[in-house]
């Protein structure tokens, strides 16, 4: 028996080749896989006594020669292929233990591997045959298998071969993205290129099953983009039942909207709390306990089996008043103390604690159906507060200024057509996912109730009648603020004017499906 080792990463290397060559098998080794082997004292073959060939071109080749890839790709089965081997003294390769340069840490040509993906394809193409072992973490179940059993079963090869083929293609793809980022070269892309390329080559590794998917009887996981380490992996759960798509899906909504509002009004604490990934309430306060009274007083009846965003540490204070509010069904923070936990713990068992780091920049939004997938750049609020237009006579105050940020912010995290009232720090009315903007006008209204006196309010996209902004004046809403752009944009100013409140434009969009 025969293995051929060429590893970049050489964690776990000699312990694995000391467990090969105890079972019998000759090792043939490359570069500074061989020299590894060497200095552990473990007899090996280089890759040049085998191919009667020195490594060249800087070691651009070594592997790359009928005796070594004739030995991993012949079909044991055939009898041709057999007398083949035989005839120019070729010995079968039954285990090819390889892992490629690191591209994505460190980009270059010369880190772009040509041998490594050539070998560990053959072996994964030849899987009938051989055995092709391309991370350290496969090392002890392999060598489980071998000494238990003599060979590996037909249902390993299976397994180590797709886990290859997804290797590769990993690579493959993070030097596609490399090359439309420029390259060594430098080159520029357009900036629509550089947006949304000519292909995307994602590569996606699992990082957990979820309980279920969007409903019970579907299946759901989370993935994670090979090479990557997204915030929900540094994410600690203290408590609770297992994690749900829907879960995840709305915790990262609200996780994200936290962080946001917290970044938008320095000083302050923030708290989110989320149903079906759009706001039931949001809130800015002098404390952690003060913004989530504040976020839950909004709305209480909607808050029932949402997410709690906490944007710091849950102590005993903050944990008693959730405990005592609706049932939660995840609360994520930023750290609990033990005491809180217990609190929260005896309130209700299933709710999952999870405290979490700070989430990574969105980036590439990809949305498929059937064979098709739209894809676009995340959705930023660009244009800052201090380049918005007031288009009325009457001028904002520094507080309507700050209810017309917050309004805004949540209104764009919001599910179209969307209305968000908010008044004193506190996102009070949330109309989400309507299909007429004086219908979502209605709702958010209605939620704020005697709130939405002296209040403000933002719509995600322009008022295409002025019926919509009458909505919210009659209910006493005295500033709002919209992207503007329709064709009866005056007609809309006008009715502010008429009403004597604020309407400041931003000139962007925020739709979201």
């Amino acid at each position: 028996m025969r293995a051929l080792l060429s590893v970049y990463d050489k964690t776990g290397l000699v312990e694995f080749a000391r467990g090969l060559d105890a079972l019998g098998y000759e090792l043939v080794a490359s570069g500074g896989t061989a020299k590894a082997l060497g200095d552990a004292d473990i007899d090996h073959l280089d890759v040049a006594d085998v191919t009667g060939f020195p490594e060249m071109l800087e070691g651009r080749v070594k592997t790359l020669h009928p005796r070594i890839h004739g030995g991993i790709l012949a079909d044991r089965s055939k009898p041709e292929h057999l007398a083949a081997l035989a005839a120019h003294d070729i010995t079968p390769i039954d285990l090819v233990v390889c892992n490629l340069y690191p591209f994505s840490t460190d980009p270059s040509i010369e880190l772009i591997d040509i041998g490594g993906p050539s070998m560990v394809r053959a072996a994964a193409k030849n899987h009938q045959h051989v055995g092709v072992v391309t991370s350290p973490a496969q090392y002890d179940e392999v060598l489980a298998e071998l000494t238990t059993s003599g060979s590996l079963s037909h249902h390993t090869r299976h397994k180590l071969a797709r886990a290859a083929f997804a290797h590769t293609a990993a690579y493959d793809a993070a030097i596609v993205r490399w090359l439309d980022a420029g390259g060594e070269i430098g080159a520029t892309p357009s900036a629509v290129e550089a947006i949304v390329p000519e292909t995307i080559h994602l590569s996606l590794e699992r990082a957990e099953i979820v309980r279920y998917g969007e409903n019970p009887h579907q299946t759901g996981a989370r993935y994670r983009l090979a090479g990557t380490t997204p915030w929900w992996d540094g994410v600690v759960k203290h408590a609770g039942s297992a994690l749900s798509y829907l879960n995840l899906f709305d915790a990262d909504a609200a996780w994200r909207l936290v962080h946001e509002l917290r970044n938008d009004a320095p000083g302050f604490s923030a708290v989110a709390i989320m149903k079906h990934a759009n706001a039931s309430g949001a809130a800015l306060g002098s404390s952690l306990s003060d913004a989530f009274a504040k976020a839950l007083h909004a709305d209480p009846q909607s808050a029932f089996g949402g997410i709690v965003a906490v944007d710091g540490i849950v102590d005993t204070e903050l944990a008693g008043l959730i405990a005592a509010g609706p049932q939660a069904d995840v609360i994520i923070a930023s750290g609990f103390e033990e005491e809180a936990i217990a609190i929260l713990v005896a309130r209700r068992k299933a709710t999952r604690l999870l405290s979490a780091p700070s989430p990574e920049p969105l980036g590439l939004s990809v949305r498929t159906f059937g064979d098709t997938a739209l894809v676009q750049n995340a959705d930023e609020l660009l244009v800052p507060v201090s380049q918005w237009r007031c288009v009325t006579t009457v001028e904002p105050s520094p507080q309507q200024l700050q209810d017309l940020a917050i309004a805004w912010r949540v209104c764009a995290r919001t599910t179209s057509n969307a209305i968000v009232i908010a008044k004193d720090g506190v996102a009070v009315g949330v109309g989400a996912g309507q299909q007429s903007r004086v219908v979502a006008a209605g709702i958010a209204t209605a939620k704020a109730g005697d709130l939405a006196k002296d209040s403000a309010a933002a719509s995600d996209a322009f008022f295409p009648f002025a019926d919509g902004l009458e909505s919210l004046t009659s209910a006493g809403v005295t500033a709002v603020v919209q992207p503007g752009g329709s064709v009866r944009d005056q007609e809309v100013i006008d009715a502010a004017n008429a009403a004597g409140i604020v309407m400041m434009l931003t000139g962007e969009r925020h739709f979201r499906h």
